[in-house]
């Protein structure tokens, strides 16, 4: 790679762990020379996200809960004191209650399927409200989704639902800010091994299927998706906005 993000600063949220989505995606991002900004929510995260922000020689690391319009604020505060503009921002939060995901649909409370809506879609929503301002010379916004938004997956439930108004928040939101130079994509990523996915149940499963099915015949690698945001949010996208790329292994275009 060439320093595709060089003299652009980049916001990452939703980095748990080592072996999370969040956390390739934001070691591509530095990889390619772009300064690091992360976000934990509340001091559960706090160490673990400042390890992982020191070894990835992230600038600065923010605590900020998305769902809080006060602590967006002082997002969008901090940031501005930190560098002239922002160029990318990745949203990585979703959320749903595990008896949501595991029982039938049909069973889905209203508090959980408000939950599962207002973490996992409506957070684009008022995330892209605070940076948008902030990307004084365009940007790129992303965020991450599933084939279950648009398929019905067993056990994935109330969180296809909430995937489904990501995805059309990202049209809409792709619309609204196009005229500002700001493109709003979402990557689409196949079933991989995280904590979070983890409350899935029988992400076994779908990981097999992927494997015996998919054209590639293998399982998606976090990389691989860090890579596709770096070609999102780089000027080597700059004429796509509004779509979900798939990084599935190209098991989304399989019928059986």
């Amino acid at each position: 790679m060439s320093n595709l993000l060089e003299n652009k600063t980049a916001l990452v949220t939703g980095v748990a762990n080592r072996w999370s989505i969040a956390y390739a995606i934001a070691s591509a991002f530095r990889r390619e020379g772009a300064q690091l900004v992360l976000t934990f929510q509340g001091e559960r995260q706090r160490q673990t996200v400042e390890e992982l922000g020191h070894d990835l020689g992230a600038a600065k690391i923010f605590n900020c809960d998305v769902t809080k319009p006060d602590e967006l604020d002082r997002l969008a505060t901090e940031l501005r004191s930190l560098a002239p503009s922002l160029d990318v921002a990745m949203h990585s939060i979703a959320f749903a209650n595990k008896e949501d995901l595991s029982n039938p649909f049909l069973q889905t409370s209203r508090d959980g399927f408000l939950l599962a809506q207002e973490v996992s879609a409506y957070s684009l929503v008022s995330l892209s409200r605070t940076v948008a301002p902030l990307m004084a010379n365009g940007g790129a916004i992303l965020t991450l989704t599933y084939l279950g938004s648009t398929r019905v997956l067993p056990n994935y439930n109330v969180m296809g639902v909430a995937k489904a108004s990501l995805e059309a928040s990202v049209r809409y939101l792709a619309s609204e800010l196009g005229p500002q130079k700001i493109r709003v994509n979402a990557i689409s990523a196949g079933p991989i091994k995280t904590a979070s996915a983890r409350a899935v149940k029988d992400l076994s499963r779908m990981l097999e299927a992927v494997v015996a099915h998919a054209p590639l015949r293998r399982n998606t690698e976090p990389a691989e998706v860090g890579d596709t945001a770096v070609f999102l949010a780089s000027d080597m996208g700059r004429g796509i906005t509004g779509s979900v790329i798939f990084v599935d292994s190209g098991y989304h275009i399989m019928g059986l």
